[in-house]
């Protein structure tokens, strides 16, 4: 952190009321930003997806529930890794006690894998997670949804994220958010994807640090001190 200016009382407020007018533009712009969001095309899915829940086969409109919204969480579990993504377990912490919330304002939520069921419910368990999360194994829907890549994609530099902007070499699965909304007759429509920082909006900590002299503190790199919250050493 760098060495602060100390003033006055008086000198302090003159310097944040001059930074609450940009906070209040930003704010403004960040709900026509929503807004313009809220306005995307929709597209409808044709396509069958099936995905593996503790109790058996699911498929996308059962992931809905009785909402009319599905947000899902692309996390990377990747079939055959021991690895837990500390991000997404990170983003993951956030859920539980929100969704509380949206659900009462038509918005489901689950997050979906390719890795089995049971290491799902390993890592699920594990962290004390009760969201519904379901493997999508190795059916199309993260190759679909741009966070899965084939071997030979990725040998051949054909295998992007994030709308092309990054070129994926080594991971098989990266990490993302989809929406999708359901009509009066049942038909699904994907509404809206984000990934890479896209997703830095849902994670309520890295909004609270900002806030804070030493913001995210990551003088070790981005999000270097984020641990599967049972790794902390305290």
């Amino acid at each position: 952190m760098n060495a602060p200016t100390i003033a006055t009382r008086a000198a302090w407020l003159e310097a944040r009321k001059a930074l609450f007018e940009k906070e209040r533009a930003m704010t403004h712009q960040l709900e026509a930003l929503h807004a313009e969001r809220r306005r995307l095309p929709w597209v409808r899915i044709d396509k069958r997806y099936t995905f593996q829940g503790p109790e058996g086969a699911l498929d996308l409109d059962d992931l809905f529930g009785r909402q009319s919204q599905l947000a899902i969480y692309h996390f990377m579990l990747t079939p055959g890794s021991h690895h837990v993504c500390p991000g997404c377990s990170f983003l993951m912490d956030h859920v539980d006690a929100a969704r509380r919330h949206f659900e009462h304002a038509d918005l489901a939520f689950a997050a979906v894998s390719r890795a089995s069921i049971e290491r799902i419910e390993e890592v699920r368990q594990r962290m004390g997670w009760t969201f519904p999360w379901v493997s999508s194994g190795e059916s199309d829907f993260n190759y679909d949804f741009g966070v899965s890549f084939t071997e030979a994609d990725r040998a051949a530099g054909r295998a992007s994220y994030n709308y092309g902007l990054t070129s994926i070499s080594s991971s098989p699965d990266m990490f993302g958010v989809s929406i999708f909304a359901k009509d009066d007759d049942g038909n699904i429509f994907h509404t809206y994807s984000t990934y890479h920082r896209g997703v830095e909006l849902l994670a309520g900590a890295l909004n609270w640090l900002d806030l804070a002299p030493k913001g995210r503190n990551e003088g070790d790199g981005t999000m270097s001190w984020v641990r599967l919250h049972d790794e902390y050493e305290d």
